[in-house]
């Protein structure tokens, strides 16, 4: 769990650091690649891009092998690998090695060519139906399941959530919202960023604030959501950027994944893939949670729509 506490009113400076998050597994560093390389610097991008399109022969070169290769330096390789959460160069190596392994058995996911303008519209489905299930596998296995078990926690023993999200993440907050209310919980999903703030000031320790921005810089996320964390209340992030300005003020990121990007499949197609399935998760894991109410919030809610479902009577 990420802690800010130095920026929360009341709360003293944390003395102890918390421990050095896991490398990724070898089966996450091209998900790990396609999340971070939009935001690397070009020379960056070249390493990371050269690792996870051959990693079984990079897995074999030196780091001054590798900076030759890609046209870098040394330190380039060095920071590269650790943007993608490897603690150096030797930990890089291992995971290429794996990954390599991984793709000789044949479990590793092929990737998929870009959709053209003149492509048949069944390639289209074809196609849409790799990178979102790439997309979803990326996600699941990228997810923190200690950061996802602390925020179903928080979400289930909530006095009020606030939910934020703009353009395509503002039907992702609303869907959550919805899913949460069902089972008997105060939810609300702000996509007005002025409300958004207006409410998030109200709120305090027992609430919960979730962020929904895959860019993580969306600057009207990131304010109501600063403001809940200021005001006391459990924070959440889902973002496709874990270095991203909103996590700043989460307690907790859930990390989500996207296909590539291209002219006809822009990053809000794949991005609200990967939010989707998390706050999926997030919904069934509060519902496990709180079952015995939930259970019959599910039941009322499911009552009192289902005439509109039913046949008129002639």
């Amino acid at each position: 769990m990420k802690e800010n506490f130095a920026r929360r009113p009341g709360r003293a400076r944390a003395v102890a650091v918390a421990p050095r998050p896991a490398p990724p597994e070898p089966g996450a560093l091209a998900a790990k690649v396609r999340t971070m390389a939009p935001s690397m610097t070009r020379s960056m991008q070249r390493v990371a891009e050269t690792v996870a399109g051959d990693p079984a022969g990079c897995a074999a070169l030196t780091v001054t092998a590798l900076a030759e290769r890609t046209g870098t330096s040394e330190a380039t390789v060095v920071r590269t690998a650790r943007l993608l959460g490897y603690p150096g160069y030797r930990d890089l190596r291992l995971a290429l090695a794996g990954l390599a392994a991984q793709q000789a058995s044949g479990a590793a996911p092929a990737v998929t060519a870009d959709i053209s303008v003149d492509d048949p519209l069944s390639d289209v489905v074809a196609k849409l139906t790799q990178d979102e299930r790439q997309t979803l596998s990326d996600t699941a296995g990228a997810l923190d399941l200690g950061q996802l078990e602390a925020s179903v926690a928080a979400l289930a023993d909530a006095r009020r959530i606030d939910v934020y999200g703009i353009g395509a993440s503002s039907l992702v907050a609303q869907d959550l919202a919805q899913k949460l209310l069902r089972i008997g919980l105060i939810a609300h999903a702000h996509t007005d960023p002025h409300l958004a703030v207006t409410n998030a000031v109200q709120l305090r320790g027992g609430d919960v604030a979730v962020a929904i921005t895959h860019s993580g810089r969306t600057v009207d996320v990131i304010e109501p959501l600063q403001a809940a964390f200021d005001h006391g209340a459990t924070t959440v992030a889902i973002t496709g950027r874990p270095d991203g300005e909103v996590t700043q003020y989460a307690d907790h990121v859930l990390t989500t994944s996207t296909a590539r990007e291209s002219e006809l499949r822009p990053a809000a197609m794949s991005s609200r893939t990967s939010q989707l399935l998390v706050i999926d998760c997030l919904f069934i894991g509060v519902a496990q949670r709180t079952y015995e109410s939930a259970a019959p919030a599910l039941h009322a809610s499911y009552e009192a729509l289902a005439h509109r479902h039913s046949p008129r009577e002639r």
